[in-house]
């Protein structure tokens, strides 16, 4: 898929490298997009690509002086849903980002890359419209700011340059006078694109709003403001009767299409319908209600080690890394995925293929203490890294407590998506002591069972959790 692969150490090596690589040369950092995009021909001519996901300065989530808050490039989905900083100045965003796919895709999916791959249904985009965020991209020529309204240019096509990579994200936290949130519309629960969402924030003076950002996401080309929505509620109060006008108006902003998901005419309803639930959440204060307190990270007592290694680059060098507790080196692979490498290069094939696309669960392994779907990371990242698969979960002849849990509660099945269910389950009970019965269904939300048997694998987990010692 790539003929080249450099882990950077540093922006100044990535930006020298952009400059002289240009349009052949591509960054990444959760990569959840962009391996399924170079698989499937949609960014053609990339030979390049420099992995950023250790570079410590863009870990952070922080606020300045000025009640500016920041994030850094690496910042994870998972890392903004678990934020307390976010979720206290900026819930819309916090919920956006726990709305996105499973608990292993936002462990490697980044707000950066979502903004960036620019797809109207991004989830976490339509929160920092309306947030009026900017980002920071740098270049050899020099730092330049750009306002997320000015963005964009069409459907995955923004304003940046080839030479360009995005440093920051920042935007003005909310207010105590200020509430928002964020309601999203799909065809199933989770690991699912927005058919349509909405983020709604409300500078509010007692019980009357003085100024609305209302954005909508998944129905136009671009991620919009309901303008006459956001003039309508203005020195207003949150009555129903305004609450229904303002939906209906905000209909005016979206131009929906027809797809194989939904019609347009569906959309168009479901936006009125959103913005209403939306705005009457906000007045009667449950603008919170279904997000959970401490959502499931598939983290465990560990964080991700994203220690900076010095500089290193594939072909030229060989992947040196740990699996299982055990060194591997390998001299050839650097061109797949993670997923294949382990298989095809380290014949660990318990760690199974079953969608190559982020969407079953079946090759969940452990990268550096989180879960991670191995089929959407590029093989060259398990340079310096440690890794637990399925082979790795026992201890000798003892089988991990939700192995034998399995097989107790007859949850196996047909098995080829059991590898996956494991390695959810027992990061969960890393994570978590007692985990409730949401919350092993949180954990679970990323693996699919084809035999449709969950009835038993929840109940393995649960009984699991009870009996680890």
């Amino acid at each position: 898929m790539w003929k080249e692969y450099i882990n950077a150490t540093s922006t100044d090596e990535v930006i020298k490298i952009l400059a002289e690589k240009k349009e052949r040369a591509r960054v990444v950092a959760g990569g959840t997009d962009l391996v399924l995009e170079l698989e499937r021909g949609v960014r053609k001519g990339i030979q390049t690509l420099i992995d950023i996901s250790r570079i410590p300065t863009l870990q952070q989530i922080i606020i300045d002086e000025d009640d500016v808050i920041h994030l850094g490039a690496l910042v994870t989905h998972n890392d903004c849903a678990a934020s307390k900083l976010i979720r206290d100045r900026a819930y819309p965003l916090a919920r956006a980002a726990w709305e996105v796919g499973a608990p292993q895709i936002r462990n490697r999916g980044t707000v950066a890359g979502n903004l960036i791959t620019a797809s109207p249904a991004n989830d976490t985009i339509t929160p920092l419209m309306a947030l009026d965020a900017s980002v920071t991209l740098l270049s050899a020529r020099g730092e330049r700011v750009v306002p997320l309204r000015e963005f964009y240019t069409g459907v995955r096509k923004n304003v940046m340059q080839a030479d360009e990579m995005l440093v920051d994200i920042s935007f003005q936290a909310l207010t105590k006078k200020q509430r928002g949130t964020f309601i999203k519309l799909a065809l199933r629960r989770a690991q699912a694109i927005s058919l349509v969402n909405v983020a709604i924030i409300l500078n509010l003076k007692e019980d009357t709003v003085k100024s609305a950002s209302i954005t909508l996401g998944a129905v136009t080309p671009i991620i919009t403001h309901a303008v006459e929505a956001e003039e309508f509620l203005a020195k207003k109060k949150l009555t129903d009767k305004n609450i229904a006008k303002a939906a209906e108006l905000a209909v005016q902003s979206a131009h929906p299409i027809d797809d194989v998901r939904g019609s347009a005419a569906y959309r168009r309803e479901m936006i009125r319908v959103t913005t209403m639930r939306g705005l009457t959440a906000i007045r009667d204060g449950d603008e919170k209600a279904g997000m959970p307190k401490k959502p499931v990270l598939l983290q465990g007592s560990q964080t991700a080690d994203r220690r900076q290694l010095s500089a290193s680059k594939f072909p030229e060098q060989t992947i040196e890394t740990i699996i299982n507790g055990k060194k591997y080196s390998f001299n050839s692979g650097y061109d797949k995925t993670l997923l294949r490498l382990l298989r095809e290069e380290g014949m660990l094939t318990g760690t199974k293929e079953g969608c190559a696309e982020g969407e079953c669960g079946a090759c969940t392994v452990f990268l550096d203490g989180q879960a991670v779907m191995a089929c959407l990371v590029p093989a060259p990242r398990a340079h310096g890294a440690e890794i637990v698969t399925v082979e790795g979960l026992s201890d000798g002849d003892q089988l991990h407590p939700v192995q034998e849990a399995f097989i107790e509660h007859g949850a196996v099945q047909c098995g080829y998506c059991t590898p996956g269910f494991l390695m959810s389950g027992a990061k969960l009970m890393e994570e978590k002591s007692n985990p409730t019965r949401n919350e092993i269904e949180q954990a679970i939300t990323g693996n699919l069972c084809r035999c449709t048997g969950y009835y038993k694998i929840v109940k393995a987990i649960e009984d699991a959790s009870k009996i680890k010692t």
